[in-house]
């Protein structure tokens, strides 16, 4: 389904642990990492949406996690002119999404990577708060600072202010194995 815009609506789910690291997985055969993320489908609302890619590409349930909230409204991007595909019927020029902050209220062996035919991630970890926006891809990159920006205080009231300090310009984000 695409908006008469060329926008596809979509969900990005932002998957907290209580110490405010997020989930961040790379794409089966690319070296990008990114949160997961997916379509929403025309008989779904952006809830249910997110609750089935959160199952698709982490295996993890909705008792797995707490919705802590979400973006309003839609946050988009375009995609780079190489990854549109023109034959399509209906031309994708990017994503319209809605993000979900989620606290992750399983164990680390609920998350299963390999539950669909065709995994969208097959390697994953643990990393600070502000860490995607230096590492994700840079045509998501604003929407990605959009989002965080948003979903911070909610993050900030669960994990702490140590844990999702304000941003520093500039400032290198560190990594944390899992």
């Amino acid at each position: 389904m695409v908006d008469p815009d060329g926008f596809r609506p979509n969900v990005g789910i932002v998957l907290m642990q209580e110490d405010g690291r997020l989930f961040w997985a790379r794409r089966v055969r690319r070296d990008g990492w990114q949160f997961p993320q997916g379509g929403i489908h025309t008989d779904e609302t952006p809830l249910e949406a997110m609750h089935r890619e959160l199952r698709e590409e982490t295996g993890l349930l909705p008792e797995h996690v707490e919705v802590l909230g979400a973006t309003p409204g839609w946050l988009r991007y375009r995609l780079p002119p190489h990854a549109i595909r023109h034959r399509d019927r209906l031309v994708c020029i990017g994503q319209k999404q809605v993000w979900f902050l989620l606290r992750f209220r399983g164990q680390e062996r609920d998350l299963r990577l390999d539950l669909t035919t065709t995994p969208e991630f097959d390697d994953w970890r643990w990393v600070d708060y502000w860490y995607p926006l230096a590492h994700v891809v840079p045509f998501k990159r604003n929407v990605y600072t959009r989002a965080l920006h948003y979903l911070a205080p909610l993050a900030r009231a669960v994990a702490g202010p140590q844990a999702v300090p304000e941003p520093a310009p500039g400032a290198p984000q560190r990594l944390r194995q899992r």
